[in-house]
């Protein structure tokens, strides 16, 4: 059996601290169409930096379309908050100190340092839309930092949500 997140079914919880102070609290969240939560390796990814770049470029256009953003990653508070603040990431919560479980909890692929300004352990991308009753509507999850979704693409069909196209593979 498939331990897996699944589209279909609840979203894993995801409570953890943002940079700037408070928390971030998926089962708090009450968006219009979906909350995106975009997983990122880290400060230490510059292919991170400029995909956040340009979800930043996009972030407006999403929160009217009803999908709120949240970034992710393992890194610990003083790492979020250098990435926050050098990549420009004001306007977008930024989420710190998902632990390795919580990492694999969302399917996300975990790699080991290769570089010394690497983390020891980290997660590798992923972005999920999670509806506003928690379930799970879209699963991204890339093993490579330079495998991400295009934003372009995704924020033309948020509006399949509220037209009732259904998740899919559902089936494992």
């Amino acid at each position: 059996m498939s331990t897996k997140p699944m589209p279909g079914n609840p979203a894993p919880a995801l409570s953890l601290p943002l940079a700037g102070g408070g928390t971030f609290d998926l089962s708090a969240q009450s968006p219009g169409a979906a909350t995106m939560v975009i997983f990122y390796r880290g400060l230490h990814c510059p292919v991170c930096e400029t995909y956040l770049t340009k979800v930043k470029e996009k972030a407006a256009a999403f929160a009217d379309a009803g999908m709120p953003i949240v970034l992710v990653s393992m890194d610990g508070q003083e790492r979020a908050e250098k990435a926050k603040a050098d990549w420009g990431l004001a306007d977008i919560p930024v989420a710190y100190s998902l632990s390795e479980q919580q990492a694999r909890e969302w399917g996300l692929y975990i790699s080991t340092t290769i570089k010394e300004a690497e983390p020891q352990t980290f997660s590798e991308p992923g972005s999920f839309w999670v509806l506003p009753d928690g379930t799970l509507y879209l699963i991204d999850i890339a093993s490579m930092p330079f495998a991400r979704p295009d934003l372009d693409i995704l924020l033309s069909k948020v509006g399949a949500i509220g037209a009732g196209y259904p998740p899919r593979g559902t089936t494992a």
